[in-house]
């Protein structure tokens, strides 16, 4: 049987042929070179007696014997490739047994540039390559930049390091993408939250990181690990993003080796048809209600997963949008909201996922408890305040005349009812729950009801109120309200009481800042407007892009300009993210 190819030569002599060695022999060890290359080409060229008279007339037309011969093995390789390509769709024991025969055979000229892309249809077509070939392309660089993902699947699967290198750019890339939707101050159309769930899960990393994947079960649950740990090390959101986005794509790829293993399936299917038709009716509740209901005893760990999947910003934002309508169905139909069980459910999956992180960190997979006092004392509350904003919009709708008879003593512009603010300092539930009414009144161009819940905002538990996703939402529906920034009162609200407030939270809340700027310093007055630009003056602390966009922003209201040129966000420079990520336990496999 014939070896695989060593690392000098090209393998040609180790099936018989004569190589770069022969050749070298026999004009080294001869008396007349000439008669050695005319005896060489006739010993190795095509040895069909009815070609030979032609090759002469080949001559006289100016046809080199080299682009003869490699028209010819050009011919002959694609039509023994698309032979090996139809012999891999036979039957398992016919085709196998060929194949590997084959494989033996022409192996060893792998190196061969010209013949290579013989043997990598024969190592793609095979189920189960010997671990002697998959070694030799894991040590030469270059064959295994010529490999093919179905044979890279088969080195990957017992060399986690290595898919983690293949791995790691995609993870990053998904990461700079999303912030760059995030982040981008000329981006007021294509918002973070308007693609649909088909189309997010159509992007590049989602497919390629699914191609890489295949129909492995053992490389799926490596970049889960991936994701989980790259959770915990950076708290950052959008891997949990990824997780529910590869899982739905292995779906509509029909993966069923992978998805019907993978606890979540049912439940993110669910959830995404929800997040998709932008509703939960009876049914799908009852469907989310009983996939939370029925986890086994020593089936915990999917709580962790669950969690995360639940923690994808576009899962927190579907929730709480939710939750908002149907405490404007509650008010609008006088009913409790602790009677309406959806919006419990939605609670229930809200506090899931904002207890994700934690849950994970301490591997204390139970779902925390639902404070009832979120439901019977935080929502009546907040309902009174929606309440108010309602009856305060309908008093302006009425004639002059008759606005003052509808006068009552109930005030329905003052602060927003204590229990509000005592709620979301204690419960993250109830912090999501006042931001997304935050975002209705913006949407409303409701600036009453906008000031009123943005003055307590910066009290929200663990500072939620200046994530990007809400932040990013918040900034786009105040920019068309820009009008609103000549006036004392709602700058001091919005900046004074809330954004300042986030200033020292990184580099984050500055660039949403910075994007306001760019659209509402021309309807601020310039008092205001140069004591805003001295705050947000850059230090040491802040990244390049900052300092950059500052001064971009200060030339733009030096001139007056009402448009400047896209400036395009630098990549945000990552090291790997994969480093010391532990081997993934047999988390599926063994179910």
């Amino acid at each position: 049987m014939s070896t695989p190819a060593k690392n000098n030569g090209t393998g040609l002599e180790d099936v018989n042929i004569p190589g770069q060695a022969y050749l070298r022999e026999a004009l080294t060890s001869c008396t007349d070179p000439l008669k050695a290359i005319e005896s060489f080409q006739l010993e190795n060229g095509v040895l069909l007696p009815s070609l030979r008279p032609m090759l002469p007339l080949l001559d006289l037309h100016g046809v080199r014997r080299l682009d003869f011969h490699t028209s010819l093995m050009e011919e002959l390789r694609d039509k023994l490739i698309a032979h090996i390509n139809e012999m891999g769709q036979k039957e398992p024991r016919e085709r196998d047994k060929k194949l590997k025969e084959l494989l033996v055979k022409s192996f060893p000229v792998v190196r061969v540039k010209s013949l290579r892309p013989v043997v990598m249809a024969i190592l793609r077509n095979t189920q189960h390559i010997d671990d002697k070939y998959l070694k030799i392309l894991v040590r030469d660089r270059e064959l295994y930049a010529d490999t093919d993902t179905e044979v890279k699947r088969q080195i990957w699967r017992d060399n986690q390091s290595l898919f983690g290198d293949e791995v790691s750019p995609l993870l990053s890339q998904y990461i700079r993408e999303k912030e760059h939707i995030l982040f981008d101050h000329t981006n007021l159309n294509n918002l973070f939250f308007q693609p649909t769930p088909k189309v997010r899960r159509q992007g590049e990393v989602v497919q390629k990181l699914a191609n890489m994947i295949g129909t492995s079960v053992k490389l799926y649950d490596m970049v889960l690990q991936f994701l989980r740990t790259l959770f915990l090390r950076t708290r950052n959101v959008h891997y949990c993003t990824l997780r529910a986005e590869l899982l739905m794509a292995l779906h509509d790829l029909e993966v069923q080796e992978i998805i019907s293993i993978d606890p979540c399936h049912k439940f993110t299917w669910c959830l995404d048809a929800c997040i998709r038709e932008k509703n939960v009716d009876i049914k799908r509740s009852r469907e989310l209600q009983g996939f939370l209901d029925n986890i086994k005893r020593g089936q915990e760990q999917v709580l962790g997963d669950l969690s995360m999947t639940l923690c994808d910003p576009y899962a927190i934002n579907f929730l709480a949008t939710s939750a908002i309508k149907i405490l404007h169905h509650l008010i609008n139909n006088e009913g409790m909201p602790r009677d309406n069980q959806i919006l419990i459910l939605l609670l229930r999956m809200l506090a899931l996922g904002l207890s994700a992180w934690v849950m994970i960190d301490s591997q204390d997979f139970k779902e925390p408890k639902l404070d009832c006092q979120v439901v019977t004392k935080f929502l009546p509350a907040l309902m009174s305040l929606m309440v108010d904003d309602q009856c305060r919009s309908l008093h302006a709708k009425l004639p002059p005349d008759e606005r003052e008879s509808a006068l009552t003593t109930i005030e329905h512009s003052g602060p927003a009812p204590d229990a509000v603010e005592a709620y979301i300092q204690e419960s993250s539930v109830a912090s999501i729950l006042a931001m997304y009414y935050t975002l209705h009144t913006a949407r409303l161009k409701d600036r009453v009801g906008v000031l009123r819940v943005l003055a307590i905002l910066s009290a929200c538990k663990d500072d939620r109120a200046y994530e990007d996703p809400f932040l990013h939402s918040l900034i786009a529906l105040l920019i068309p309200m820009s009008e609103e920034f000549a006036t004392e009162d709602f700058c001091t609200t919005l900046f004074d009481e809330f954004i300042f407030a986030g200033l020292t939270r990184e580099n984050v809340t500055s660039r949403h800042m910075l994007k306001l700027l760019w659209y509402v310093h021309n309807k601020m007055p310039a008092g205001r407007l140069a004591t805003l630009m001295k705050a947000m003056q850059p230090t040491t602390a802040h990244n390049e892009h900052i300092h950059k966009l500052y001064e971009t922003l200060q030339e733009r209201i030096g001139t007056g300009a009402a448009e400047t040129p896209v400036i395009e966000a630098p990549p945000i420079e990552f090291d790997s993210p994969l480093k010391s990520v532990p081997t993934p336990g047999p988390h599926y496999a063994a179910q």
